[in-house]
């Protein structure tokens, strides 16, 4: 596979994959619009990359890795199937949920954040890091990544606004292109409508709705401690499963029409979760800048003259 090919595989992407492809662009606009100039430095300099959607631009490139021959091996870290039982009890185990030979989305977000930090690994492979940090970071906050019931509600056919859809599908694509409006103009400039909604949502961050929130958004997050911190974002992503994707269980869904009360419950959960991943990319992204940054600090003189590491993108 020539990963040149790949490096900037997401223009092309139709807005159908996880989190409709769309919120996972609005997640990285949103994250770069919140990043300090030194992550946004680091960043750029990674992916080659200069242009305000160095991010957005990246942010769905894990889903089509995944259905290349070299990527194929990541098909399993999209998610964590959560063996709960909704809407009576929702939980994330790690030691139950999360494939042993596999790996799962918890893991994967752990293991590409030390490989990004990883000054000894090539350009190319901490770039192939950062692109995955920024992609399973939104696929935690989908509710319906976090839950094994029906292969995350991929099997539960369900109506919104007439089409029939399955109810993942509904999650990951229609709720959130409702929100904006969907439509012609979605189809047409979705990074341009990404953009728009990302600067909405920093407004609402910023002094809006979400202002009062955002710090306790922060709490789980630990760089030293990735595993506890994804696990944490899982859990919290998968109790919506039962207070909004499945308050009454899977059969009083199947077969019905979900855009009308259903979607106006959960539209809210969607904008919020959004907001979060956002919020939260950018918070991982400047510690694990500042992590650099503070090594750096830590070299010594012979330290800092040393060559850096061959391979480029």
């Amino acid at each position: 596979m020539r990963l040149s090919s790949l490096a900037f595989g997401a223009a092309a992407v139709s807005v159908a994959d996880a989190w409709g492809g769309f919120g996972h662009i609005t997640i990285g606009y949103l994250a770069s619009s919140l990043i300090n100039p030194n992550t946004t430095t680091l960043l750029q300099t990674l992916l080659h990359n200069t242009t305000d959607f160095y991010l957005a631009g990246v942010a769905t490139w894990a889903d089509s890795v995944r259905y290349t021959k070299w990527g194929r091996f990541t098909s399993g870290f999209h998610f964590i199937d959560a063996k709960d039982n909704p809407p009576h009890s929702c939980n994330v185990d790690i030691e139950r949920d999360c494939k042993q030979t596999a790996g799962c989305v918890v893991t994967a977000l752990a293991n590409y954040t030390t490989r990004l930090m990883d000054e000894s690994l090539s350009r190319s492979e901490r770039a192939i890091a950062a692109k995955f940090v920024v992609h399973f970071v939104g696929d935690l906050h989908q509710p319906l990544h976090n839950e094994d019931v029906a292969r995350g509600g991929n099997g539960i056919p369900v109506l919104f606004d007439g089409a029939r859809l399955n109810l993942h599908h509904v999650w990951d694509t229609s709720i959130v292109e409702k929100l904006v409006g969907g439509g012609r103009g979605l189809r047409r400039k979705p990074y341009e409508m990404a953009k728009r909604w990302a600067e909405e949502l920093v407004r609402e961050i910023e002094g809006g709705k979400f202002s009062r929130d955002k710090e306790g958004w922060l709490k789980a997050a630990n760089l030293s401690d990735p595993v506890g911190t994804a696990l944490e974002w899982a859990r919290e992503g998968n109790s919506y499963v039962c207070s909004t994707v499945l308050p009454d269980g899977v059969n009083s869904i199947v077969e019905q029409e979900l855009g009308g009360e259903y979607y106006q419950k959960a539209a809210p959960v969607v904008e919020a979760q959004i907001a979060k991943a956002g919020y939260r990319l950018a918070a991982w992204l400047d510690m694990i800048t500042a992590s650099l940054h503070a090594q750096a600090l830590t070299w010594t003189p012979e330290e800092r003259q040393s060559p850096s590491p061959p391979g480029d993108l």
